[in-house]
């Protein structure tokens, strides 16, 4: 219990920490466009644990990364993470009212105004992370990872795989298999995390074969996370989640627990945890893996 506690502690010590650098990007409210930055900031500082940009930081030291190149795409993925967040929440796809504990920016500033906060996060984390080449002594590097973001956000990545949720949504439940649904959290959910690893691996300079072991990493930590969403949905409280619960069984989405229970759906989630540990334990990062196994582990059994 102890070790836990102390590993809270260095949790909430690293997310303060994350979350000034995310700070530091975000776009000044001034101007004509004022109103759109004021609704884009406040989906930016509502709160979260900051888990992508945390990850990517991660992986960056864990490959031998001392400069601060990793920042500005830090700051990337949390805009794009947070984009998805708003569009997940319009009246046309989930029509939720709360994220992270208060109104969602579609309810605060309108829906036509939640629409184009969402767009614009998504375009302002590619000018951001851009901002990199500014400073850097390593260009080839930041190249590296603006293609993996740039790739692991589009069609064939998040985007793709929200498409895929929302078409087969229309169908209503049991028209998606697990086959289906692996597809969906691989791209919806897993895409992100996977890009937050691999970004930060390729921006400390890591080899090929390293990247991808963080991308295997991500994949599994990422449909893990979105199992135990799943559970969190019928089994936790406003309160404790942040949001809306019971959000799955309203929208008439198939999900693991809907499939194959919630023992079933908890006991895939721990051992695609597990595997990911092991296969970071494969990686030949030089720095230690202490704090980045915990944080795989937490995601398993997180609250908001």
């Amino acid at each position: 219990m102890e070790h836990l506690q102390n590993f809270n502690e260095i949790l909430e010590e690293k997310t303060r920490e994350v979350q000034a650098i995310v700070y530091e990007y975000l776009p000044v409210e001034a101007g004509f466009a004022s109103e759109l930055a004021k609704a884009m900031n406040y989906s930016m500082t509502a709160g979260g644990k900051r888990i992508r940009p945390l990850l990517m930081q991660e992986s960056y030291q864990l490959f031998g990364g001392k400069e601060t190149d990793v920042y500005p795409f830090m700051a990337a993925i949390e805009m794009i993470h947070t984009h998805s967040l708003i569009h997940d929440d319009l009246p046309a796809i989930d029509n939720d009212e709360y994220r992270r504990g208060r109104k969602t920016t579609h309810v605060v500033f309108g829906e036509a105004m939640g629409v184009l906060a969402g767009d614009a996060l998504l375009n302002y984390a590619y000018e951001t992370a851009l901002k990199v080449f500014e400073k850097t002594e390593h260009p080839k590097e930041c190249v590296r990872a603006l293609k993996i973001l740039s790739q692991k956000t589009g069609i064939y990545g998040m985007l793709g795989g929200q498409s895929v949720d929302v078409t087969n949504e229309k169908q209503g439940r049991f028209s998606v298999d697990e086959e289906m649904l692996n597809y969906i959290y691989e791209n919806k959910t897993s895409a992100l995390i996977e890009a937050s690893l691999m970004a930060g691996a390729a921006l400390a300079g890591a080899g090929e074969e390293q990247i991808r072991l963080m991308e295997q990493i991500g994949s599994d930590v990422g449909i893990a996370f979105q199992i135990e969403d799943d559970i969190l949905d019928i089994t936790s409280t406003v309160e404790e989640l942040g949001k809306p619960v019971f959000s799955d069984e309203k929208n008439q989405k198939t999900t693991y627990v809907t499939l194959f229970g919630v023992e079933e759906a908890r006991t895939k989630a721990e051992y695609l945890t597990n595997q990911a540990i092991e296969r970071l334990n494969q990686t030949s990062a030089p720095n230690e893996k202490t704090f980045l196994t915990k944080l795989l582990e937490y995601l398993v059994v997180r609250r908001k």
